[in-house]
């Protein structure tokens, strides 16, 4: 995929630079929230609502804000947002703000929105700043939904409050502890590293032979001649 598509833009963010997976970002409320499906969705969506707006204008206002003062004017419009969240949050929500506890106003700090202000939406057009910051909420949702999902069903017998593996099976308590986080994340970590490293030295490969097949047929060339 061309890299100065659109497309690319908002593919990117699910599996190249993943918040979670590649850029080791947002690692509090990773590891802290997804004891559950339900709590991990909820999570992501409030962070991505506020990269989204956030990367929205900042971008927008790009122009207009002093290099010297750029961090505190990002971060004052994430807390904007973050702080909106907040709120809807309590009043429709009460349950699941209280389950999330602090880590909603945390999302003011959270590495990947500053991340993506500073090195996306202030340098780049509306649109593109848009696709990226879905992008990286997507693949942020993603991370936190495979993540919930293991600790939960591992953890409880079930997903979503569904029970899913049979009476028979012992749920294991050290996966809905804090415990439990850090292995889940390590072991898809060595997973998906796994595949990176699988797929570079699959390409590395191609590209030898590649150029051995045309040195080969260079080299027939100049015997023929």
């Amino acid at each position: 995929m061309n890299k100065k598509s659109y497309s690319y833009e908002f593919v990117k963010g699910i599996w190249e630079i993943n918040p979670i997976f590649k850029q080791i970002l947002g690692m509090c409320p990773t590891l802290a929230v997804t004891v559950s499906v339900i709590n991990g969705i909820a999570m992501a969506l409030a962070t991505t609502f506020v990269l989204v707006f956030s990367s929205f204008l900042i971008s927008l206002i790009r122009k207009l804000i002093p290099n010297q003062v750029r961090i505190a004017a990002y971060i004052i419009i994430i807390a904007s947002f973050v702080t909106i969240t907040d709120l809807v949050m309590k009043a429709k929500f009460p349950e699941m703000s209280k389950s999330l506890g602090p880590f909603i106003p945390l999302i003011v700090v959270n590495c990947i929105i500053l991340g993506r202000a500073e090195a996306f939406a202030s340098k780049n057009n509306i649109l593109k700043s848009l696709l990226d910051a879905l992008g990286n909420g997507l693949g942020f949702l993603i991370g936190l939904i495979l993540i919930s999902s293991i600790r939960e069903l591992l953890g409880s017998s079930s997903i979503l409050g569904f029970k899913v593996l049979p009476n028979s099976f012992d749920p294991l308590i050290v996966m809905i502890l804090p415990a439990g986080a850090f292995i889940t994340f390590g072991l898809l970590m060595g997973f998906f590293n796994s595949l990176s490293l699988r797929k570079k030295e699959s390409e590395k490969e191609k590209l030898i032979k590649k150029y051995s097949d045309k040195l080969i047929k260079s080299s027939n060339e100049l015997v023929e001649n």
